[in-house]
């Protein structure tokens, strides 16, 4: 059998999230955000069986079909879906105890998690009070055996499933289901509590202590109910009917993902064996369906936002205003002059927000053009925007509305800029705009001045404050020509894709980044066979392109010094005897989502340094439009490399990455410890 060459994608997905599992272990994170750290975790779970889980279980069902069809996987489907299962139990074995672990380091705190059945008399007054006024008009009982059929369960929302009996009596056992309505009341409610403590009571809990009046009328005096979710295939089919708008189709995928396969079950393993065996009947699940016992909680993700109730709360260092904008009144006049780099979340990401609202009040600006694919709920760039449009601007906004699970919100979007005259652009079949790009062009004295950026990150305030991003903002002639012609395929990609093969200064995907990268890896290859120095560092959220991989292969075994920073998916197998310079791989997970993509590539001393949107992953060099922007300035490279060097002497929140997928921690026997977060704030933080 031939030997491995790569690590399977999705369990080295399974390895990443098993690093966020360890934040949420680690004693020396404070614990309000251990706790966010398993809601992250579930969070993550939950998208990964409904994308990833999801597309195997289709290739499955294809494969059944189709006997002769190749996925190019090198394991068959079943084998990966197998693994997975393996992995999840024994991941969600682990989240259990690190739960129940934070329990008692919440009770230290007096903090507490009540049930229904813990309540003192003032509490259950309180409880009955609160489901009366807050709760009650958005319950709707199902009396679940009466109906033909199981009605719609949304996939992220949480269930109770209930049984009713009557005590002493040979009346049969009833069935039903309550959606606990967690995004119209909230998933948490303090409860009145004794002075210097704090007691939490979890909606569900609420319903359950309500239940005798939820269902007065069926005079039951017995209830018996368990918390379950079901997990749905989320991939949009969009269909090829040509005379159907593009719209049209997205929205109708929306509404056909209400009606995705169930591909994971997770339920309270104490829950009734009659309901659960129903249950599982009536959804049509089997044993390969992912069934997963679990404990009392489900739908973790809104531990994210676990009530601030902690006396001991760690404040973030707060994000400092960019040094050469704090004598600055405006940010255009900097970018004008020299190029400037964001470093988010240290810099304020309001910068980028007022170069938008410079340019809406700017009487000679007469165009922006702008490309966003996550938006904040409460959009300060859209607001912007529409203020550009209402001011006489010519504004066009790229909106992704194929950026998964913003599906919804980007064409409510869509609708609020079209309704103030912005022109929308709905991106290209077929492919993802995934670049973050913005031009602002401006006339003043018969001449046309062209600024903008080139971001790594999504133009998002709130996700701003958590991901960590890079952002160049210049006014370079040769950047903007290019992002002009990137524009102009948006708007015309009918007439097919010569202006992004025109782009001479951005490396842009899917037309010229994969070559680009891969002569820049050659290069470094020639010159460590020529006995010279060769060096590559990468920094990726992901690692999972093979072409890449075994060219990366190939310069380990010519002698390049190869380091890489990749927080997710790391598909590269790095033990290998040919190789005369072992790469070497770590991934930090930390406070900040770390989301930059950086290269650097040692060029014979003459250091080329690129941020990009773009993982090292098929689909974002191929799919998607992508951009690469090259950091010339001798200052700002030096910044940017600083950082990436402080982040590989991480020794703190840096783990090994090798094929054991083991997550052991880089270690810190004789050197002092390095927080690279922590460094790195200090370090742009002395530059003001």
């Amino acid at each position: 059998m031939a030997k491995k060459q790569f690590i399977q994608r999705d369990i080295s997905w399974l390895s990443f999230n098993a690093r966020v599992l360890q934040e949420a272990n680690d004693p020396e994170v404070p614990l309000k955000l251990r706790i966010k750290f398993l809601g992250i975790f579930s969070n993550n779970m939950d998208e990964f069986f409904r994308v990833r889980v999801a597309t195997l279980k289709r290739m499955l069902e294809y494969a059944e079909k189709n006997k002769k069809v190749n996925f190019h996987l090198e394991e068959a489907p079943q084998e990966i879906l197998d693994q997975i299962q393996t992995t999840v139990l024994k991941q969600q074995g682990e989240f259990n105890r690190i739960w129940e672990g934070i329990l008692k380091e919440l009770k230290k705190e007096k903090i507490s998690l009540v049930n229904e059945k813990q309540l003192n008399k003032d509490q259950q007054v309180f409880v009955k009070r609160f489901f009366d006024e807050e709760v009650r008009a958005s319950i709707i009982p199902l009396m679940i055996e009466s109906l033909p059929q199981l009605p719609y369960l949304r996939d992220k929302s949480i269930y109770l499933g209930v049984v009713m009996s009557k005590n002493n009596s040979a009346y049969k056992q009833k069935y039903a289901l309550i959606e606990v309505p967690a995004k119209a009341v909230g998933r948490f409610v303090i409860l009145p509590s004794k002075a210097g403590e704090t007691q939490i009571i979890l909606l569900e809990d609420v319903v359950r202590y309500n239940l005798p009046y939820i269902f007065s009328y069926f005079e039951f005096d017995q209830f018996e109910s368990h918390v379950f979710k079901v997990t749905k295939d989320a991939e949009i089919d969009i269909d090829n009917d040509v005379s159907t708008s593009f719209v049209e189709k997205i929205e109708k995928g929306l509404k056909n993902r209400r009606k995705g396969k169930p591909v994971r079950f997770v339920y309270d393993r104490e829950m009734n064996a009659g309901l659960l065996e129903y249950l599982i009947r009536r959804l049509s699940l089997n044993r390969k369906s992912n069934i997963i016992p679990g404990g009392r909680i489900h739908n973790f993700r809104h531990f994210m936002d676990f009530p601030d109730v902690f006396k001991t709360t760690k404040k973030r260092n707060p994000a400092f205003t960019h040094p050469l904008l704090k004598s600055s009144m405006r940010v255009t006049d900097v970018i004008l002059k020299k190029d400037l780099l964001l470093n988010f979340p240290y810099h304020s990401f309001n910068a980028v927000i007022d170069l938008l609202r410079e340019a809406a009040m700017d009487p000679d600006v007469n165009s922006i053009k702008i490309t966003a694919y996550r938006l904040a709920a409460n959009s300060k760039i859209i607001n912007a925007l529409i203020n550009a449009a209402r001011n006489g601007k010519e504004v066009v906004v790229m909106l992704e509305l194929k950026a998964r699970f913003d599906e919804e919100a980007n064409l409510e979007w869509k609708k609020v800029l079209e309704e103030e005259g912005v022109k929308v652009l709905l991106g290209v079949p077929k492919m993802k705009i995934h670049a973050k790009l913005c031009i602002i062009k401006k006339r003043k004295a018969n001449k046309t001045i062209q600024y903008g950026f080139v971001s790594t990150g999504n133009l998002n305030e709130s996700t701003s404050k958590v991901y960590s991003d890079h952002c160049i903002m210049t006014s370079n002639r040769n950047v903007m020509a290019d992002i002009n012609r990137i524009f102009k395929y948006l708007e015309n990609w009918r007439n097919g894709s010569i202006p992004l093969s025109a782009c001479k200064t951005l490396m842009v995907c899917p037309n010229n980044m994969r070559k680009e990268i891969l002569l820049l890896i050659n290069k470094e290859i020639k010159l460590a066979k020529a006995g010279k120095t060769a060096k590559i560092i990468l920094k990726v959220n992901s690692l999972s392109d093979n072409t890449l991989i075994e060219k990366l292969y190939e310069a380990a075994m010519a002698g390049v010094e190869i380091k890489m920073i990749v927080r997710g998916i790391f598909c590269a197998m790095l033990e290998n005897k040919k190789f005369k310079k072992p790469p070497t791989a770590i991934s930090i997970v930390d406070e900040y989502l770390e989301h930059a993509r950086v290269m650097i590539f040692h060029n014979d001393g003459k250091e080329r340094v690129f941020l990009s949107s773009a993982d090292w992953m098929v689909r974002n060099l191929d799919h998607r439009v992508e951009a690469a922007i090259e950091v010339t300035d001798p200052s700002l490279k030096t910044e940017l490399m600083d950082i990436i060097h402080i982040q590989l002497r991480d020794n703190v929140k840096a783990r090994i990455l090798n094929q054991d997928l083991s997550n052991n921690y880089v270690p810190y026997v004789v050197k002092k410890p390095v927080r690279s977060q922590i460094e790195t704030y200090q370090y742009l933080n002395k530059k003001t």
